[in-house]
């Protein structure tokens, strides 16, 4: 399903109407800033993910081996 010429004139009047011509800039770069910002927040979430389960194996092969050497 794609927009085609006509509803997209239908939206961008729309929006120029509801923010007027000064405000859509502003509120580009807003949304810009979100978008940064929620791409960075969820890319140390994956690092932080990814530390967590590296950490967790680490502490498991460490008890394997005190389990086999107790054995």
């Amino acid at each position: 399903m794609s927009l085609g010429f006509w509803e997209v004139a239908v939206i961008v009047v729309v929006i120029l109407l509801l923010f007027g011509p000064k405000r859509i800039p502003e509120l580009a770069k807003a949304l810009g800033r979100a978008n940064y910002e929620f791409k960075k927040a969820k890319s140390e979430l994956e690092n932080e993910s990814k530390d967590l389960i590296q950490t967790a194996e680490k502490v498991a092969e460490s008890e394997d081996k005190k389990t086999e050497n107790q054995a």
